[in-house]
């Protein structure tokens, strides 16, 4: 090997920058655990509330010293930022996919129009997009093309005085789809830039947020954030920041008695009930109807009867002249709204009012009541001010020493401000400050207009509260509402959990490997486990260095590494040993060995390399982890294996020691192998036959347990504090939600719950609904003191509770099923091509391809036959196929191994007829063969029994997977190639073998 010395200072520097790179990790792990031992000692345990106030303190301590020296100049704030990024699933938090409603984005370029084509085209839109992996633009603009007449630059649709500048009348469908489609992207960006900074000042460290395509969807990680709810109001909140003009409750006077009369005889009358609905379906003679029912309901309101639809909702009357018209329950808004809908209320108000606008506030003080407002809208209900003229906000306090946040406005601004307050000052009344729809206060005007274009608002919330919503008005509004589509939470204790059993798995798998090697190749064993040490600092040291996010199916794909990088040491002993059998020199034997042994290396990590790319670029999460040190560890494996193995072994050799390559239990394994594996290859078939008829027939019959990923819908994991029977609690969350599953998910006291309930609506409220729904249904197994804040929190430090949830709607699980089938099938067709290239016979190929199918139809068989049987998670979801890539790239290292010697004994022996030349082929790797995949197996039973529940399904595939890729890079990869050859070959070869004979019995 030339150039030794350049490769030992190039080791030696690597190794000793990725302990730098680690040493901050170190660093902020110590300071880390010095703030939890403070905060633990200074709280007692016993105090309400203990999990928030400890992690108050402890967060206390670190800031008291973020910025104070701690080694060489390095800060606890410095470490921090260079730290070893951990995923969700071992630090907690959050990972959400946000759709901005391109839906929204197009109807405010119709300035909200009314046209009907532009209508049914989002109609026809929306619901195609529950099937479709098309954009949603694109099935708008197919929807509205297929309209007889419609044109996108009528005055109705864009040709509108917002885009006067850009569409005219005379401009085509194809020209103005062009323009919209470049609107449509300009806004997206606007709300990506939005949401980054609303992230960069929420205070989580190493956030992660960028684009997926162009399909609207933006991606947000915040590993650690531990308030779920204060994060989905700082993503969702569109700031739509609006000032208006506000009734006073006298201005309207007796609306509400009069409305609730209606009311009464509309519920009590079964003949009315059709009548019970909004202004869009309300019949021609409806005003006679309301005449009748206000003639029938003449001082008839009687609160003491208890039959008052609005009033027996009143928790309490707004103050005389205020702008508060009653205070009503949260949970009764729902319907308050729908009476005020109704026809028949809303032509109870005069024609100067009719285009009065109710929205609700905020909570008032510690309870649940929240104040009904009228505000004075108009014929295109737009307000007269908007949130757009803000051009800073900070949180603050008001006069009377509450928590507000204070706006300044721009030039623009400051002059209407100064008009409406004028104009609220002369009438004495009010001017409502809404944001999303929501009305935050509602101050009077006494002393005149306001000049300078400063205001404030003030509620009753707390100094995060102000200081997100001082972050999100600074900001800006995003253009359009943004959906949760996709979200995955994990409670920080269930991450410490996953790092506590990774690091087990790590452990034992890492020991197992160490102790084989020496074992099977005695001090050269040694040599390659020095490697296999440096490798494993590699690898951390690059995650960290990169800034990549190191995950529990990272540790996995760590691990895996570690079973697979032997690969390549056990490649170069066996040749070497091989090069020693036919009497060289051990010198001589070493330098050949790795010459020889470098092509099938090569071959066998470029095929599993391959796969890792494509996971990598379809992957999300924790799934692009895995391939992240998949791949890593394939590049260091390499180094390590080639070069520093090579540095101690010729160093070992050239101070004229003999080295042996085996041990005294090892020496003559596999060192006279002779099967005819061709000759077993029809009994192969046959049993391979009968598997992928099983399979593919459970499949068809069975079918496989496809998790939320694949079919949308919420999971929950749910931990109680006794064991619980699974199916008892599904009987009774069935009973709720009408269609649930309830299994025991690791521990007996831990529950995975799944619910497709309302699976088509994606909004918070939802959310919070199920989340309630489910809190509701297990109360009979939960302790009595568990609140229902706590049960969501994770029993806020009693682990108890929800302690990770996961939500997918249907579409992106669409979206997710159809990339997964892709990958698949993109991963034969690479590996296809590959082999072609490589070996430049189609029949390898073929023999490759073939193997791998082979051996994910049986996974997948094997995953439905006992998906209902076996004690752990057994759901087809993202990680799965990862497993399945990962089956893949293991089946193809074995398979090119093989077809690496096979093309080299093709060369060397010309005379072999073909037969020969595979079964010896065969019969020279099997010892490699059968040595990477017991270390490999073995690694990956560690990982299964230490490695977590969340992973176990995950290795139970691959474990699964490297048994049958084992068998069939025996027994079908090869037996396929050798059948795929001619018939005139297969003849030739056939008299060759016989000549052979011949020519022995002689």
């Amino acid at each position: 090997m030339q150039n030794k010395g350049l490769i030992k200072v190039f080791a030696i520097l690597f190794g000793l920058v990725c302990l730098y790179q680690l040493s901050f990790t170190f660093i902020t792990a110590e300071v880390e655990r010095e703030a939890e031992d403070f905060a633990r000692q200074k709280v007692s345990e016993n105090v309400e509330d203990y999990s928030a106030i400890r992690d108050a303190e402890e967060q206390k301590y670190l800031d008291s010293i973020a910025n104070n020296e701690i080694i060489a100049g390095i800060t606890y704030n410095d470490a921090k930022g260079k730290e070893l990024n951990k995923g969700l699933d071992l630090k907690g938090g959050i990972n959400v996919i946000l759709q901005i409603s391109v839906k929204d984005i197009l109807a405010g370029l119709a300035n909200n129009t009314n046209d009907p084509a532009f209508n049914k085209a989002l109609a026809e839109a929306d619901e195609a997009s529950k099937d479709s992996q098309d954009d949603y633009i694109d099935l708008f603009f197919q929807a509205f093309n297929n309209i007889p007449d419609a044109k996108l630059a009528s005055p109705d649709v864009f040709a509108n005085k917002t885009l006067s500048n850009e569409v005219n009348f005379e401009m085509s469908n194809t020209e103005v789809e062009g323009i919209i489609r470049r609107k449509v992207d300009e806004s997206i960006t606007s709300a990506f830039e939005v949401l980054r900074k609303r992230i960069d000042k929420f205070g989580v460290t190493q956030p992660n947020i960028q684009r997926l395509g162009n399909s609207g969807r933006i991606l947000v990680e915040l590993p650690g954030a531990k308030d779920i709810n204060r994060v989905k109001g700082l993503l969702q909140s569109t700031a739509q920041l609006e000032f208006w003009h506000v009734y006073k409750n006298t201005e309207l006077g007796n609306f509400l008695g009069q409305a609730n009369n209606v009311l009464k005889n509309i519920v009590n009358k079964d003949s009315k009930k059709a009548e019970t609905q909004s202004d869009s379906t309300a019949t021609d003679d409806a005003q006679s109807d309301i005449d009748e029912l206000l003639a029938e309901s003449e001082d008839t309101t009687d609160v003491s009867t208890g039959n008052n639809p609005l009033f027996d909702l009143v928790q309490g009357p707004g103050f005389q002249g205020g702008p508060v018209l009653a205070y009503f329950s949260a949970q009764d808004t729902a319907k308050v709204n729908d009476y005020l809908a109704m026809s028949q209320v809303r032509s109870l108000l005069p024609s100067s009012q009719r285009y009065a606008k109710f929205v609700w506030g905020i909570p008032k003080d510690e309870s649940d009541a929240v104040g009904l407002y009228a505000l004075k809208g108009n014929r295109n209900m737009e307000p007269p001010l908007s949130g757009d003229v803000i051009t800073d906000a900070q949180q603050t306090y008001d006069q009377m020493g509450r928590i507000a946040v204070s706006m300044q406005m721009n030039g623009r601004g400051a002059k209407i401000w100064e008009d409406m307050t004028g104009q609220a000052s002369n009438q004495q009344s009010n001017i409502a400050i809404v944001l999303d729809n929501t009305v935050y206060s509602a101050p009077g005007v006494s002393t005149g207009a306001i000049s300078g274009g400063r205001s404030e608002i003030t509620g009753d919330f707390g100094i995060t509260e102000g200081q997100d919503l001082a972050n999100v008005l600074r900001a800006g509004k995003l253009p359009a509402s943004a959906d949760i589509i996709q979200s995955e939470i994990v409670g920080p204790s269930l991450g410490q959990e996953a790092i506590d059993s990774g690091i087990w798995s790590f452990a034992i798998a890492l020991v197992f490997v160490l102790i084989w090697m020496v074992f099977y190749y005695g001090k050269a064993g040694l040599f390659a486990d020095v490697a296999l040490a440096l490798n494993i600092l590699l690898i951390f040291g690059i995650l960290a260095g990169l800034g990549a996010v190191l995950t529990l199916p990272g540790i996995a794909g760590i691990v895996l590494t570690i079973g697979m990088s032997v690969d390549a040491n056990v490649l170069i002993f066996e040749r070497i040993k091989e090069e020693l059998a036919k009497g060289k020199m051990q010198k001589d034997a070493i330098k050949d060995g790795f010459s020889n042994a470098l092509s099938s290396i090569l071959d066998a990590n470029i095929t599993t390399g391959l796969t890792g790319f494509i996971l990598l670029i379809l992957g999300t999460g924790p799934i692009k982890g895995f391939a992240t040190t998949l791949l890593i560890g394939i590049a260091t494996s390499l180094f390590t294996a080639i070069f520093i193995t090579r540095l101690f072994i010729d160093g070992y050799g050239t101070k004229g020691k003999s080295l042996e390559f085996a041990t005294g239990a090892t020496k003559n394994l596999f060192t006279n192998v002779k099967i005819d594996w061709l000759k077993k290859r029809k009994m192969a078939y046959v049993i391979s036959a009968v598997l992928l008829v099983i399979s593919i027939g459970s499949l068809a019959v069975q079918g496989l347990n496809q998790g939320v990923d694949f079919v949308g819908g919420r999971t929950y994991t749910v931990r109680f504090d006794q064991d619980i029977n699974p199916t008892d609690v599904e009987e009774d969350l069935v009973e709720v939600f009408g269609s649930a599953e309830a299994k025991t998910f690791g521990p007996n006291n831990q529950l995975k719950i799944t619910t497709k309930y309302k699976v088509n609506e994606e909004s918070t409220a939802v959310d919070n609904e199920i989340q309630r729904k489910l809190y509701d249904a297990l109360q009979s197994y939960l302790p009595s003191d568990l609140s229902y804040d706590d049960f969501n929190a994770g029993g806020a430090g009693k682990d108890l509770g929800i302690m990770q949830s996961m939500k997918v709607g249907p579409t992106i699980a669409d979206d997710i099923k159809n990339d997964s089938f892709w990958a698949i099938l993109g991963s034969l067709v690479v590996i296809f091509l590959y082999i072609l290239l490589r070996f430049r016979k189609w029949q390898f190929s073929i023999g490759a391809v073939a193997a791998v199918a082979h051996d994910v139809i049986i996974v997948l068989g094997i995953f439905s036959l006992l998906y209902k049987v076996m004690p752990f998670n057994m759901e087809i979801n993202q990680a799965f196929i990862a497993a399945i890539l990962t089956v893949i790239g293991y089946s193809l290292n074995d398979t090119v191994v093989v077809f690496d010697r096979v093309r080299e004994f093709v060369n060397e022996h010309t005379s072999w007829p073909l037969g020969k030349t595979v079964n010896v082929a065969l019969d020279s790797t099997i010892s490699r063969t059968l040595n990477t995949s017991l270390t490999t197996l073995i690694v990956l039973l560690a990982i299964f029994i230490f490695g977590g529940e969340s992973i176990r399904g995950f290795m139970f595939a691959l474990i699964i997977g490297v048994i049958v890729g084992t068998y069939s890079s025996l027994f079908i990869a090869t037996p396929v190639m050798y059948d795929s050859v001619s018939d005139r070959s297969k003849i030739e070869s056939k008299k060759k073998e016989v000549e052979e004979d011949k020519e022995v019995t002689a």
